[in-house]
């Protein structure tokens, strides 16, 4: 068993499991603030032509590197709400 680490490695394609151990899908992104050190969730790819699904920080059980564990079984992830990635903010130029 790998050491845990923080949530500022998770990167995406890391494996996300159920509780059981079942894998559930994979890291698309990581949502927080790492400026202000807070952790929102993950937005985490669950197959092919399926949105995304938004896990919330507290439904994370363990981060080891390359693995992210979360505390719902594998028929609560379907459930979640779908996550939209948010549109690129617009540039502000001085003119």
């Amino acid at each position: 068993m790998t050491d845990p680490v923080s949530w500022f490695v998770i990167e995406p394609g890391w494996e996300v499991v159920a509780a059981d151990g079942t894998s559930v899908g994979k890291v698309h992104a990581v949502i927080g603030d790492s400026g202000e050190d807070i952790f929102n969730g993950l937005s985490v790819t669950t197959g092919l032509l399926k949105p995304n699904r938004y896990v919330p920080a507290e439904r994370v059980r363990g981060i080891t590197d390359g693995r992210v564990e979360l505390d719902l079984s594998p028929d609560a992830i379907e459930p979640l709400d779908a996550y939209e990635d948010p549109p690129p903010s617009q540039q502000i130029r001085g003119d």
